[in-house]
């Protein structure tokens, strides 16, 4: 029988040090990529699928959600201090 070893502290931070890295690296080249589509929509002013509309919202949604969890992580490691 084998148990799973918990991460340590040091590994979580590194984990998560390594997923923000690799997502400010998507988001700016999202946030890029959303700006040309926005200025190209409204020089064509036609019907846009309401799917934009949703899955916006929903990313939108998992941002903030995200937000607030960076900002839990700050919080724990400065009281940790």
């Amino acid at each position: 029988m084998t148990t799973k070893e918990e991460p340590t502290v040091e590994q979580s931070l590194e984990v998560l040090s390594e997923a923000l890295g690799k997502a400010s690296v998507d988001l700016c080249a999202v946030r890029a990529a959303v700006d040309l589509a926005r200025v190209d929509m409204s020089s064509h002013n036609g019907s846009h699928t309401r799917a934009i509309v949703r899955d916006a919202e929903r990313a939108v949604t998992h941002l903030r959600e995200a937000e607030e969890s960076l900002k839990d992580v700050l919080k724990d490691i400065a009281e940790a201090d």
